[in-house]
């Protein structure tokens, strides 16, 4: 579920409301054409929304994996059907986030809230990192327009810099433990008169 979702930034909505017939192993991708949302099945956010979705060789392999273990792997099948439901409705998400997601991560040494939002800014966030041209993330993440597209590329330009700039910062201002060698290598280059 959470690698279905960081490679491919799907929405909550969109991630839930997937059916087997949704996935195109033939030519590797997923085909977007509902949302979920308080077990409502309805259309997707946006015309943008509805475009394929690539899917990669490792993550199809892994998914065709899960179909073979699922109960629940009939065309009109939800992906990830709740046993609980006898695979009428998907898992409930915020369940999955509060039972397995959550403590998942704290085991991982993440104490950072995670949310379903994560994953999707996760997977825009390092297609900017790797350089991808804004138009092309802003066709894999499905936005409507670039203006979107563009502010998550502002944020993520924000901390390139902030963190650019704290490398720039360690070579400068030496840790505590390095301080006085430091300060007095640099003592001997400094013209006092």
């Amino acid at each position: 579920m959470v690698l279905l979702d960081v490679t491919t930034g799907l929405r909550r909505s969109e991630l839930f409301a997937l059916k087997w017939c949704d996935v195109d192993f033939s030519n590797m991708r997923l085909d977007v054409s509902r949302s979920i949302y308080m077990r409502h099945v309805g259309d997707c956010k946006t015309e943008a929304s509805r475009k394929p979705v690539p899917l990669d060789d490792r993550v199809a392999a892994d998914l065709w994996l899960w179909k073979e273990i699922s109960r629940y792997r009939q065309p009109d099948d939800w992906i990830f059907a709740s046993p609980r439901t006898r695979g009428k409705y998907p898992f409930w998400p915020d369940a999955v986030l509060q039972k397995v997601i959550q403590p998942a991560a704290l085991r991982a040494g993440i104490n950072k809230q995670i949310g379903w939002h994560t994953f999707r800014h996760t997977f825009s966030t390092m297609l900017i990192a790797n350089g991808e041209n804004v138009k092309v993330v802003q066709e894999l993440m499905r936005h409507a327009s670039s203006r979107c597209t563009l502010e998550v590329y502002s944020q993520a330009r924000i901390l390139a810099k902030r963190q650019a700039q704290q490398r720039v910062v360690q070579m400068i201002v030496p840790k505590e433990a390095d301080a006085p060698e430091a300060l007095f290598a640099c003592e001997s280059h400094i013209d006092t008169r």
